[in-house]
């Protein structure tokens, strides 16, 4: 019986620096794992690049320490087979009355404890940058580049990224696990769209995003406002318009409803659908309003049944839909610079140059920098504020322009107005009639929603009329309806 040979454990085999070091990466990523899950169970809202890190990062060191213990397995196996010398040694053996050993023991606890404490301080660390705005605009979406300027220029430039983007509730934490993974891959291998497709379809509702801050049932009454203009000729003549907006409300108990927010759900209920993905073409409208009586208008093309369509209930972001990501159009911004001094009014044909140099198509921004210094620079060379006036385009450019991801205005049309984009005139384009009777939506003119204070330059501007001027198109009375068949962001359509 005592020459009968002991079977060994099969344990041994894993009694190997390469399977130890394996178990060590393993135990370390499953500790990760736990905690950042832990971490976005319980966070307050969700973080959709979590995902990332808890679901793909941790599970992969998880599957790498896993596979290098099999592959220590393997080799010492292979060992064993060769009968290399050495192969069966116990390379793992503690004996705790050895004084070598309990140290070993004890720096091995105590460097497990400090990898195990390290990791936790990383993941939750790590937890907390994939929410913030550098992260989702700078460190890993390089394609979101346009996006994250427009963002640090925007009213919204404090409120973080995930407070808008991120959804509450299961089914929005699946789907944000679901994208975080698909963007990672498609930021790896360069499959990503160029521009970037606003999410029109999967846009959170303005009840979870807007009105977790803005108040709908706020009165905003009547707003003063005055747009300074420039015409393209060679003396850069002034045009200013200050209007008196009728913002007002939609809410009786605050103040007496109308106005642009006359559209907002409180008291009425406005529906729609759209034929594109963008929502700019509008062909059906229905209304429901504070008495209950509903009116059907549609367009005389839209002969469809509007019950295979997706019918939208209007809502903030249908006016507002570039809150927090807004490209000037080249028009606006070089009218702004002037305003502002950062362009001097002064130095001829300057409005019609700069907007002209913007709308050039560049390969990258670095070719536009040159190409827009080099001629204003050819085209002002005795100006002395030469180097402010290229400093100013080439801005205005890095704000609003990106060639290599091709987005600017054109791509991103801006609902709130109607002079560069369809804007308001979607619906109110006197082109959609009711389904019953002759009425027709109606079709704003120029004091409907705004009031014309004042129009011109110098003495023009002090002329105030409480009642509102005609609208008076430069140099001729107003004739066309919508501003979108002349004006296009740059010059005016010919």
């Amino acid at each position: 019986m005592s020459d009968i040979p002991k079977k060994r454990p099969r344990t041994r085999l894993l009694r190997n620096w390469i399977s130890f070091g394996g178990g060590i990466i393993a135990l370390g990523s499953l500790f990760a794992f736990l905690l950042l899950f832990a971490i976005d169970l319980f966070a307050h809202h969700r973080n959709p690049y979590m995902g990332i890190l808890a679901y793909v990062i941790a599970p992969g060191f998880l599957a790498l320490g896993l596979g290098l213990v099999f592959i220590g397995l393997w080799w010492q196996r292979r060992l064993e087979r060769r009968g290399a010398p050495g192969a069966a040694t116990q390379f793992l053996v503690i004996d705790l009355s050895r004084r070598r050993h309990r140290q070993t023991l004890w720096a091995f606890i105590g460097a497990a404890v400090l990898f195990l404490l390290a990791t936790a301080m990383g993941s939750y660390n790590t937890y907390h940058y994939t929410e913030s705005v550098q992260f989702c605009g700078q460190a890993c979406h390089t394609p979101m580049k346009p996006e994250f300027t427009a963002y640090l220029n925007s009213p919204h430039a404090r409120v973080d990224c995930v407070a808008c983007h991120v959804g509450e509730g299961a089914s929005a934490y699946v789907q944000s696990k679901v994208n975080g993974v698909h963007q990672l891959i498609g930021v790896i291998t360069g499959d990503y769209d160029r521009p970037i497709k606003t999410p029109v379809k999967n846009l959170r509702p303005a009840q979870d995003t807007c009105e977790k801050c803005h108040w709908p049932n706020r009165y905003a009454g009547n707003l003063d406002r005055t747009y300074a203009h420039y015409l393209a000729d060679e003396t850069n003549t002034v045009f200013n318009v200050r209007l008196s907006l009728k913002v007002g409300g939609g809410d009786a108990k605050h103040g007496p409803p109308g106005g642009i927010h006359w559209h907002m759900n409180i008291a009425n209920k406005v529906e729609y659908i759209a034929t594109d993905h963008q929502r700019q073409v509008i062909p059906w409208v229905r209304v429901t309003d504070s008495a209950g009586v509903v009116t059907e208008y549609r367009t005389s093309s839209f002969t469809n049944d509007p019950a295979s369509y997706t019918i939208r209930q209007m809502d903030c972001m249908d006016c507002h839909n570039r809150p927090a990501h807004h490209f000037r159009p080249p028009n606006d911004s070089v009218n702004l610079a002037m305003s502002t001094g950062q362009i001097d009014p002064a130095l001829p044909w300057v409005k019609s140059n700069a907007v002209a140099l913007l709308i050039q198509s560049y390969a990258t921004e670095s070719e536009a920098m040159e190409k827009i210094s080099r001629s204003l620079r050819t085209a002002y060379p005795k100006a002395q504020q030469v180097d402010k006036l290229v400093a100013a385009v080439q801005d205005i450019y890095k704000q609003n322009f990106f060639p290599e991801m091709k987005a600017d205005w054109r791509a991103y049309p801006d609902n709130i107005g109607h002079k560069n984009w369809a804007g308001c005139f979607r619906c109110h384009d006197g082109l959609h009639k009711a389904t019953t009777g002759k009425r027709m939506i109606p079709a704003s003119d120029c004091n409907s929603c705004h009031t014309i204070l004042a129009q011109g330059s110098g003495a023009q501007l002090t002329e105030l009329s409480a009642k509102g001027h005609t609208f008076f198109h430069l140099d001729a009375n107003y004739e066309d309806f919508s501003c979108i068949n002349c004006h296009n962001g740059a010059f005016i359509k010919e």
